[in-house]
């Protein structure tokens, strides 16, 4: 891999830049466009471009597969937490009314950790398939 000086210097400025542009999104998302999906997509691309300038070695040091796997497990088990509260709470499942002290409340609070669970989620998952890719042919 040949070393860039001018991409590297480039893309530790805008690492950070994307991946706060991603939570920006992530926390916003109940206010306005975009929520957990087009968050995670965000965060996941800062480590890909990371993992092209860097080498797919270093992010992999970052980043292990095996977190990457109980991260996406860990969101889908925060999505359906969020529904099961809500019954044991006494409304329907994904309900989020009931989460709070009032409906806006308690909608406010289940949107927010529903969408962190599809952006935590989708993040890792959308790494594991980069690094299935972008790691085959390697010894």
């Amino acid at each position: 891999m040949k070393h860039n000086l001018i991409l590297r210097v480039a893309s530790k400025f805008l690492i950070p830049l994307i991946i706060l542009f991603g939570l920006y999104v992530q926390f916003h998302g109940d206010y306005g466009p975009g929520g957990g999906f087009q968050a995670g997509v965000i965060f996941s691309s800062a480590i890909i471009l990371y993992a092209l300038v860097f080498g797919l070695d270093v992010a992999e040091k970052i980043i292990p597969a095996n977190v990457l796997r109980t991260l996406a497990g860990l969101g889908v088990v925060i999505y359906a937490s969020v529904g099961v509260a809500a019954l044991f709470l006494g409304g329907n499942y994904l309900e989020y009314g009931v989460l709070g002290s009032t409906q806006v409340a308690g909608q406010h609070l289940g949107i927010l950790l529903v969408e962190l669970g599809v952006g935590i989620t989708v993040a890792s998952v959308m790494l594991i398939i980069f690094f299935a890719f972008a790691g085959r042919g390697r010894s």
